[in-house]
């Protein structure tokens, strides 16, 4: 204050005049200016005292970004040894959204881009049943250069819809913009990330299909949409605000209606032409081409993943890797494949099974110790080294198992590996040699060799003879 009214004094301003600007009594005044005046101190500076909260200025913006309000930003700075107290920490952190509220107007080149969204309107005529009434949206795709509209109604916010929206809005634009800017709603965006966004699969399998970009906004940045943000308020404002709808046609007539006759010709208040004007003379013929070929979505469901490691679908069933058992997986099936998803990963592709009742299983989805064929190398592979490790007689005895009960030896390996529970590995060993010596292979009379101790027994000359059979 004494600076004001001193540097007003050296301005010229009287006594009276300094007084009723600042709001201080004349007497005030006039003492403040006897002080200084006539001596050859100087007008003091306003000197502006850094906080001492700038030390952690760094880690408050991190806190921010994060989410975290001014309560916990305190909280965390109090972990960090910062001794500033709660209304310090507050005011701090007010200054620094004041700065990050001011934001950037975005340009757009003609067809370089789109940018879509959902609205709540409330609730409207149910389309199904004449006298019930639905929750409904307005999806809006807007042009970022001329402002053209489209928008439609909608029950959902299903990705099938926000895709099936795009189309029509394509379509009734004639053409494709090389971007197109969305909000992290979950049609489009399973994980919101800067720097590496998770896109819902069949979304983003869309976009490649028409060849555009679709560019996420950043969380909690709604003026980087800001054009599709207005159109969403313009609708609700002069289009739903104070009509009334006698069915969902009647709704669906009307709003194309004021499409046509009143939402594409205004006068836009930002770039101040009619949108179809600016539309039709530089950014129509700039579009992408729509792609002959529709984009197919398929029939797509939710499956529980059974414990035999298969899920049904149109009453077949098709094998799933066994890490999914009991877990909910996406299906998605067409007239050739059915393809299964987890977490928007493909885990399984099957050729799609005519008829009712069939199975199309892939080996390699089952563990290795629960699905086997006896014939094949790996199985006899796994058993052999295991009947070795009892000792060589065993091993030969395997083979022998092997050759004379081809179809069903792993049950008897099996049987005597078991025998280890109650049995040493020397004694199974010498309960095989005895049977190799006089050519049994069952898995009853080995168990019994081991049980009786006949093990134990010396070998006859004649029984050394008697190799294979006995």
């Amino acid at each position: 204050m004494h600076t004001t009214i001193l540097t007003l004094w050296k301005q010229g301003n009287s006594k009276n005049e300094i007084a009723r600007v600042t709001g201080k009594d004349r007497k005030t005044v006039r003492r403040i200016i006897k002080k200084y005046e006539g001596t050859k101190e100087e007008i003091p500076a306003i000197v502006q005292k850094a906080s001492a909260l700038q030390a952690y200025h760094t880690e408050i913006i991190s806190f921010l970004e994060s989410g975290l309000s001014a309560v916990r930003v305190h909280e965390k700075l109090q972990d960090l040894g910062c001794p500033i107290g709660y209304s310090g920490v507050k005011k701090y952190v007010a200054k620094i959204k004041l700065h990050s509220n001011i934001c950037v107007r975005f340009h757009s080149e003609p067809g370089e881009e789109a940018q879509v969204d959902f609205g709540y309107v409330g609730l409207i005529p149910d389309p199904k049943r004449g006298a019930g009434r639905k929750k409904a949206w307005v999806f809006n795709m807007r042009l970022s250069y001329s402002r053209l509209d489209y928008y439609e109604v909608v029950l959902d916010q299903k990705v099938e819809t926000f895709i099936r929206c795009h189309e029509n809005a394509f379509r009734s634009f004639g053409g494709i913009p090389k971007v197109v800017k969305i909000d992290n709603l979950k049609a489009a965006i399973l994980e919101a990330h800067f720097y590496e966004p998770l896109y819902q699969r069949l979304y983003k399998q869309f976009a490649d299909h028409c060849g555009f970009y679709p560019l996420p906004c950043r969380v909690r940045q709604p003026q980087e949409k800001g054009k599709v943000e207005s159109g969403i308020k313009y609708i609700k404002n002069n289009f739903f605000a104070g009509r009334s709808f006698k069915s969902f046609e009647d709704l669906c007539t009307q709003l194309r209606q004021w499409m046509d006759d009143y939402c594409q010709e205004r006068v836009h208040g930002t770039t101040k032409e009619k949108p179809r004007v600016l539309f039709e003379t530089k950014e129509q013929e700039v579009l992408k081409r729509i792609p002959l070929n529709p984009f197919y979505m398929g029939t797509r469901g939710q499956r529980k993943v059974q414990k035999d490691c298969h899920v049904v679908v149109d009453h077949n069933f098709y094998s799933v890797p066994f890490e999914h058992v009991g877990k909910v997986v996406e299906v998605q099936e067409d007239s050739r494949e059915v393809k299964i998803f987890y977490e928007d990963k493909q885990v399984a592709l099957h050729i799609r099974q005519n008829g009712k009742g069939r199975f199309s299983t892939q080996t390699s989805h089952y563990p290795r110790y629960k699905y086997y064929t006896p014939d094949s190398p790996e199985y006899l592979s796994l058993y052999q080294n295991k009947m070795t490790s009892l000792g060589k007689e065993t091993e030969d005895l395997f083979s022998l198992i092997v050759q004379e009960h081809p179809r069903d030896w792993y049950r008897i390996v099996k049987g005597i590996l078991g025998l280890r529970k109650h049995y040493s590995d020397e004694v199974i060993n010498l309960a095989s040699k005895r049977a190799m010596a006089f050519g049994i292979t069952q898995y009853k009379k080995i168990k019994r060799i081991c049980e009786s101790g006949c093990y134990r027994l010396p070998l006859s000359s004649k029984g050394q003879e008697v190799t294979w059979k006995a």
